[in-house]
């Protein structure tokens, strides 16, 4: 079983209660189900597993609940025998966003406090957007991604010792030594060439086989361009036709989405295709990442509405789409390959999955930068360039940017295969794997006014 880090706060919710129900959010196929039916079944002598998809698809029997009393008459009819008491009874309803009304009803339920309750699904920004009525602050909405690094590194037997050696390693600012430093390199490209779905990292550990890893990730690649017909059928062919730009996209210098290539509509612009890129990112299945206009501190104050990035949420996925079985392109370090989509593409789904929102630079004189996050710690903005060649050095924009009185930037950081930690001026050069340790500045205990 792989383990995930998700698992603690399932488990704690499960074992001490909480006044809010639990909602796991995630695209599909990340192993949201898996988990919380591993953590209930060891808990609860009745388990009552509900997946709410598949009664739209089949038998209906929760479509139109209209109230609490409702929900326990449906519920009977196909787990009566194992409705309990609340502290033996726990009801996990999956792919809520299949009923967008059982948003409300969560509300209810939670405050009769009948059974415990968790709830899990996909594109939950959009079902709460159809919901008339929000669940306020009965719920808890938890976001759960792919395997990470450092979940991908759990499951290829790595042990939490070596991984807090690198971690007090990066929190000190020095590098792995060359044996460890390798084995991280070597983990970290099969990462590339597996990506973090749990049915694809299952398959590289069972069989080290990249034919049956590709077939994994195909499959959810198709699951994913096929839900968009259930999301708006009228624009399943434009959001379909989106979501197989992004590599493209990712490939062309600016990397930014273009909307004239989307229809071949030579006027087209951000605002015409709103409703598609909202489908894609709140369901989980690309990140954005957002332009600034002027890159000062909060980030969020200067944000451009019609300018962004698009990634796939799977670096294995990218890598499938453009190296299909080959695995030289990657693990051999191939000169004639840039890797340079594959890189920002691992880093941007790390940073994303560690909480960070994510916006980019691009100015015509000071060039682009293709991260920058807040850092709350310094009260600053913080730039993150990711190379995957050898001039790791080379990055005048990084340096131009840096350097501008009026941005403020106290220290920005270079990611690439080097193994060697350093430092010149504000700017600290690390190895990418090293991103694995890039969190969000941790919420103190007490603040004083």
């Amino acid at each position: 079983m792989l383990k995930r880090k998700i698992q603690k706060e399932i488990a704690d919710y499960l074992d001490n209660g909480s006044d809010k129900i639990l909602v796991l959010d995630g695209a599909r196929q990340i192993g949201k189900s898996f988990i919380i039916r591993y953590e209930g079944q060891k808990r609860f002598k009745n388990y009552i597993e509900i997946d709410l998809y598949e009664d739209k698809n089949g038998e209906k029997i929760f479509e139109g609940t209209r109230n609490k009393e409702d929900f326990y008459l449906r519920l009977s009819t196909v787990a009566g025998d194992r409705m309990g008491q609340k502290e033996n009874t726990l009801v996990f309803l999956d792919e809520i966003q299949a009923y967008p009304d059982m948003l409300t009803l969560l509300k209810f339920l939670r405050q009769d406090d009948r059974f415990t309750y968790i709830v899990s699904g996909s594109q939950l920004g959009i079902a709460l957007n159809e919901t008339l009525s929000k669940p306020g602050g009965k719920i808890k909405v938890v976001n759960m991604f792919q395997l990470d690094f450092e979940e991908f590194l759990w499951a290829n037997n790595v042990g939490e010792e070596f991984v807090e050696h690198a971690h007090q390693c990066f929190l000190k600012k020095v590098a792995l030594d060359e044996p460890l430093h390798n084995r991280m390199m070597d983990l970290f490209k099969k990462y590339l060439l597996v990506g973090g779905l749990p049915d694809a990292v299952n398959k590289f550990v069972e069989t080290h086989n990249i034919v049956e890893v590709r077939a994994a990730q195909k499959e959810v690649y198709d699951l994913y361009k096929g839900d968009a017909s259930q999301y708006d059928k009228e624009r399943k062919l434009v959001i379909e036709r989106v979501y197989e730009l992004v590599p493209s996209y990712l490939e062309n210098k600016k990397k930014r989405v273009h909307f004239n290539q989307i229809e071949n509509k030579k006027q087209a612009r951000a605002w015409q295709y709103q409703a598609e890129f909202e489908y894609l990112v709140k369901s989980g299945i690309c990140h954005e990442v957002k332009a600034i206009s002027n890159p000062r501190f909060p980030l969020v104050e200067s944000e451009s509405k019609n300018l962004l990035k698009l990634y796939l949420n799977d670096v294995g996925l990218l890598t499938r789409l453009l190296y299909q079985y080959s695995i030289a392109a990657i693990m051999d370090d191939v000169k004639s390959v840039n890797l340079g989509s594959v890189y920002e593409s691992v880093v941007c789904s790390e940073l994303v999955a560690h909480g960070f929102p994510l916006f980019y630079y691009d100015n015509k004189k000071k060039g682009e930068i293709e991260f920058l996050v807040n850092d709350y710690d310094l009260l600053s903005v913080l730039p993150i360039e990711v190379k995957s060649g050898k001039n790791y050095n080379e990055h005048a924009s990084l340096d131009a940017f840096v350097a501008t009185p009026d941005y403020h930037i106290e220290q920005a950081f270079v990611m690439s295969n080097e193994r060697e930690v350093k430092q010149n001026g504000k700017v600290t050069y690390l190895p990418i794997y090293y991103v694995m340790f890039f969190i969000p500045s941790t919420p103190p205990t007490e603040v004083l006014l």
